[in-house]
């Protein structure tokens, strides 16, 4: 997060995350004001073995880019929702990355499908996930089918 101000959206993230039994550490660093202490924990993400970054930030939203800019591992975003622009400002500086330097990005604050592509991600290469969101799924429909109207 770019900010404590962040975690009241980012919560969401954390428990789908912990619901999954998904690892993950949260930080709060900003673009900006820590540029590098950020470079210096995201360079070492890889060889910790994470597999995903999920970057929340509101205003200018850079936090994503720069992340993204330094690592290879795949970066959501989440517009955080700001005062100003309700998050407009944060979803196009998120969804505007130059070529070469992608960043996945969710709806304004969407920090839980930020969680849920992340470990789709994941799942790729863990059974484990995969079985764990294939379960998901089937219970998100079958919640549907059940509240249908006749």
């Amino acid at each position: 997060m770019g900010s404590t101000s962040d975690w009241g959206v980012m919560k969401a993230a954390t428990e789908t995350l912990a619901q999954f039994g998904v690892e993950f550490e949260t930080k709060v660093l900003s673009a900006h004001r820590t540029p590098a202490q950020l470079e210096q924990w995201v360079s070492s993400l890889r060889e910790r073995e994470f597999g995903a970054v999920i970057a929340a930030a509101g205003g200018a939203a850079h936090l994503a880019g720069v992340v993204a800019a330094f690592t290879t591992l795949p970066v959501i975003g989440v517009p955080i929702k700001a005062k100003t622009l309700d998050g407009l400002d944060s979803l196009l500086s998120m969804v505007q990355m130059p070529s070469g330097i992608p960043v996945a990005v969710v709806a304004i604050d969407g920090a839980k499908n930020a969680a849920l592509l992340a470990i789709e991600i994941l799942a790729i290469t863990d059974s484990s996930l995969k079985e764990k969101m294939d379960t998901f799924r089937k219970q998100q429909a079958e919640k549907v089918l059940a509240s249908t109207l006749d």
